[in-house]
């Protein structure tokens, strides 16, 4: 059985998770890469490229002078649009090798979360950090609040905690940690990292907002697997759907959690 709960080959529902990630947090990814100094010439590493946009951006960012590997354990969403120093390859970060000391940015988002292998896989990247290079991971924590708290009735409250409580039961079924990412700056510190920082983000998702977009993509996408294993009943699982699509239907985005580091210096 795959770790990875979302599997790309359910083409639609792919395309409106990385669709609505971009619309959700490409933008603080971004302020986070450019707080390492990423510039021309640079050579990076994309974990998990979903869609590709990420990736391309870097590339932008590096010039002709730099490199970018964006890999993916499924890469049929990632593209280079024709950008020549852009390398798109299939990866398992979980258990295929990465060349030690050869990148002076890696970038991962909601990945490691997926992985059971995490801690290896993280020790990996630290590994694959030029002396100098900067390591920064992105990941959601769904457990540390309650998702359901500005919801507009204990009904509805009731269903939501239902339903993402099944998506979290299937994560972590499937080797997952939905409480990963509230350690990553100890992690981060522990691995011997330099210059490390997070920042924990909610916002609140109303219906039919790229938030809601994305969670309904994801429920729907596990919806036979939740109900085959009675974590929910269907008329549950109806209705929440049918809140994802109504905007005056509000609940509580997972934490993200970003944490960034630096690998020191060789001493001279």
């Amino acid at each position: 059985m795959t770790s990875y709960i979302f599997d790309n080959a359910a083409e639609r529902e792919t395309a409106e998770r990385f669709s609505s990630l971009e619309a959700l947090h490409d933008p603080d990814t971004i302020r986070h890469l450019l707080g390492t100094g990423v510039g021309r010439g640079w050579r990076c590493l994309e974990i998990g490229g979903g869609s590709g946009s990420i990736g391309r951006w870097l590339a932008d960012c590096v010039g002709p002078e730099g490199h970018v590997l964006a890999t993916d354990i499924d890469p049929r969403f990632l593209t280079s649009s024709g950008r020549a120093n852009l390398e798109v390859r299939r990866h398992d970060v979980a258990t295929d090798p990465l060349p030690e000391s050869a990148f002076d940015l890696i970038h991962s988002r909601l990945v490691l979360i997926h992985v059971p292998q995490r801690q290896a896989s993280f020790e990996r990247l630290v590994r694959a950090l030029k002396p100098g290079g900067w390591l920064v991971v992105e990941d959601y924590d769904s457990v540390v609040i309650d998702r359901a708290f500005p919801t507009d009735g204990d009904e509805n409250a009731a269903t939501v905690r239902k339903c993402l409580g099944a998506l979290r039961s299937l994560l972590e079924s499937h080797g997952g940690d939905p409480s990963w990412a509230r350690s990553l700056y100890q992690r981060f510190v522990a691995a011997g990292l330099v210059g490390v920082g997070t920042q924990g983000h909610i916002d609140l998702r109303s219906g039919g907002s790229p938030g809601a977009r994305l969670d309904k993509a994801n429920l729907t996408q596990v919806r036979d697997e939740a109900l085959r294993n009675q974590l929910v009943e269907q008329d549950e699982m109806d209705r929440m759907l049918t809140l994802l699509d109504d905007p005056k239907f509000v609940f509580a985005s997972p934490i993200m959690f970003s944490a960034w580091g630096q690998r020191p210096q060789v001493a001279t």
